[in-house]
């Protein structure tokens, strides 16, 4: 679909370019504006500098790169607004409950749900402390007590003031304080099972932990959530969430691991620990950005960039450019999977990430603004306009048909899969905020990766065919 759907914006920019007959450079610059890729600007600027694009008579290179910086900044604001709003409506536009479509593979998928609630008092796990006074419980071992009540676990035990720890040998006696950890259900069930509860401070004093656990293991590969609930470490950590490939994934008892996944846990130490050797290996969050690896991301995309391939008697090539943002998808990917380097605090992120384009765009506008005013009139502004708009337009739309009505994807998944062939998260941020649901992610992230780089590419074919 992402294939399909950069295809098509480049062949309606091409052809409407032609059509309207847009003034030299134009084409690139609504290639780039029109499908929100930056990154396309440079290299149908690298097509003009390597003669791939020969400028016309009468025409000057500042012009046409004034020209492309006109073409981006006219269709770059509904290219952005546009696909939002397609992503966000388009279920209803086609007659589709895509929160009931959500419901559904959530529900396929062992998900009871998946809202947005942020903070809340509500706890599926907890620890409390009780007073053996139970006969039936006196005199049990930890591990014969867990063998009749498997939803329970024995965390630690206080007698005499004295913390005695958990050791499944340990027999329990009278007026000894137990820890016992649980979901909240099984908390509050039993109640006089064991005694009491008391608000010791010692018996409650565990270590507790979180910790990003990424799986290794060929053995647990495939296995689903629900297939760990006999585990010693059961009902002792809290699983907040799944990414895979560096999204959230949809969480719930049927979810499957796969190798690379990463999981978000928060509980005792004890049982992170246990968690992390059976899945492979705890990666800890960092606030130090890795400027090795970024240092190295960056020569390894100036290298990409600078490799041409001769095509009808010109060569092709992504350009500094594009051979960044390939570098920067492939480091991205290898970490998000790894974890074990490349640690880029979000924060970090943002600011590199939107300096470096406003600077980018900056610079741009500037060197072409000499000449800018001079070729703009109404007539042009709004034949730019309406390419970038039908060029922007019409390709999500054919790209929701064929994925709802040939290849059957959900409508909840497609939603976000429209979003990654326009290579854009946006729409995808705001398709699960509409529906209450994180399912569109999940189609997401092939198809962002597949359309940037070929997005990026285009640029340099939009001025090329356009000629």
């Amino acid at each position: 679909l992402a294939v399909v759907c950069s295809v098509l914006g480049l062949g309606l920019v091409v052809g409407l370019s032609r059509l309207f007959g847009l003034p030299p450079g134009a084409a690139g610059g609504v290639l780039a504006g029109s499908q929100t890729m930056s990154a396309a600007i440079g290299t149908a600027e690298m097509a003009m500098t390597q003669g791939a694009y020969q400028v016309p008579a009468g025409s000057t290179p500042e012009a046409v790169t004034a020209m492309i910086a006109l073409g981006y900044g006219i269709t770059y604001i509904w290219g952005t607004v546009g696909i939002i709003l397609i992503c966000k409506y388009l279920p209803k536009w086609w007659g589709l409950d895509a929160r009931q479509a959500a419901k559904e593979y959530e529900t396929q998928h062992g998900v009871p749900n998946l809202d947005d609630a942020g903070l809340t008092g509500y706890r599926p796990g907890g620890v409390r402390a009780y007073r053996v006074e139970n006969p039936q419980t006196a005199g049990k071992t930890i591990s014969g007590f867990r063998r009749e009540h498997p939803e329970y676990r024995v965390l630690n035990v206080v007698r005499g003031g004295t913390a005695l720890g958990a050791d499944p040998e340990l027999a329990l006696e009278k007026g000894d304080v137990i820890a016992l950890g649980g979901r909240l259900e099984a908390l509050t069930d039993k109640m006089g099972l064991i005694g009491p509860e008391v608000p010791d401070a010692k018996a409650l004093n565990i270590p507790l932990d979180q910790a990003e656990i990424l799986v290794t293991e060929k053995s647990v590969e495939g296995k689903a959530l629900k297939d760990f609930r006999q585990e010693d470490f059961a009902g002792q950590l809290g699983l907040v969430k799944v990414e895979r490939g560096g999204v959230p994934i949809p969480l719930g008892l049927e979810t499957t691991l796969q190798r690379f996944d990463v999981l978000y846990v928060v509980g005792l130490k004890g049982a992170v620990d246990k968690l992390a050797g059976m899945l492979g290996r705890v990666a800890r969050p960092s606030t130090a950005t890795d400027l090795l690896t970024l240092s190295v991301g960056m020569i390894v995309g100036l290298l990409i960039g600078g490799i041409n391939v001769p095509v009808a008697g010109f060569s092709v090539g992504l350009g500094n450019a594009g051979g960044l943002l390939l570098s920067g998808i492939l480091v991205s990917s290898v970490v998000s999977r790894l974890r074990f380097f490349g640690s880029t605090p979000n924060a970090a992120r943002n600011i590199l990430e939107d300096l470096g384009l406003v600077t980018f765009v900056g610079i741009v506008g500037i060197n072409a603004g000499a000449s800018l005013l001079a070729q703009l009139t109404g007539a042009v502004a709004l034949k730019i306009f309406l390419v970038g708009f039908a060029a922007s337009t019409i390709p999500p739309f054919v790209t929701w048909a064929l994925g709802y009505h040939v290849f059957k994807i959900n409508p909840a998944v497609l939603m976000g899969g429209v979003a990654g062939a326009r290579s854009h998260s946006g729409p995808a941020r705001e398709a699960a905020k509409e529906i209450g649901s994180s399912v569109p992610w999940v189609g997401f992230p092939v198809g962002y990766a597949v359309s940037g780089v070929l997005l990026t590419v285009f640029g340099y074919f939009a001025m090329v065919l356009s000629q």
